[in-house]
């Protein structure tokens, strides 16, 4: 698996070179400040929907942020109000080989290059986001766990994930590299297992992009005052 891992890191790094090499920095930055916002939107149930079982989830300027694997563009572009916390492993060859992500642009992100296991910290964050990363990870169990450590009591975890519709190509991607990217195959209520496996209670599963292979959802849990990290 670690072979796998380091096969898809390097395949990341260049998989974003590729995909920005030809765009106007101005206009994709915008664009992703715009997703972000949606996205934090469907989080916030403050900006609708009245839930009172959500009503923890409103995100506002006090709340600390964790953004985990959070690439040359993540979460954080979209929270300058807030003090953040951004990891990813590549965070430093982000910056040396793509000229869209400087961190300087961010005064209130504090950037770590580490992988999540790895991470030692002591804090606590209101908000975890692991945007499209945690099949990213080594060791998805450590990764949980992770989550869960870095999560205050009744804090929120936020993850999208890609889930497999089809156990055919699930267990296919898992034994030859269909997918080179993502180290780890999972489908939705595997992973929702996995949450509930690691203290966290799943409180909102959405669709975000349905597609063949793979839809695309987006997961938001609550760690509860009495759980604690495996």
């Amino acid at each position: 698996m670690v072979l796998r891992w380091k096969m898809a890191q390097w395949f990341e790094l260049r998989w974003w070179k590729n995909y920005l090499h030809d765009k106007n920095e101005t206009e994709y930055l915008s664009w992703k400040k715009n997703y972000w916002k949606e996205i934090l939107l469907k989080v916030d149930a403050g900006s609708g929907g009245g839930d009172p079982a959500m009503t923890f989830c409103t995100l506002d300027v006090s709340k600390t942020i964790c953004d985990l694997g959070c690439g040359p563009a993540g979460v954080f572009i979209a929270l300058p109000q807030n003090r953040v916390t951004a990891l990813d492993p590549l965070v430093d060859e982000y910056e040396k080989q793509i000229p869209f992500f400087r961190k300087k642009d961010y005064p209130n992100v504090n950037f770590v290059q580490s992988i999540i296991e790895d991470l030692l910290s002591q804090e606590q964050f209101d908000f975890v986001f692991c945007m499209n990363v945690i099949n990213h990870v080594q060791d998805i169990e450590k990764g949980f766990e992770k989550l869960n450590a870095l999560c205050k009591d009744n804090g929120v975890v936020v993850l999208s994930i890609d889930g497999h519709n089809h156990s055919f190509f699930k267990y296919l991607f898992r034994l030859v590299p269909g997918d080179v990217l993502h180290p780890h195959q999972f489908d939705l209520n595997e992973y929702q297992s996995l949450f509930e496996t690691h203290g966290l209670k799943v409180l909102k599963t959405e669709l975000l992009k349905k597609k063949i292979i793979f839809n695309h959802y987006l997961l938001v849990a609550r760690k509860d005052s009495i759980s604690k990290s495996s």
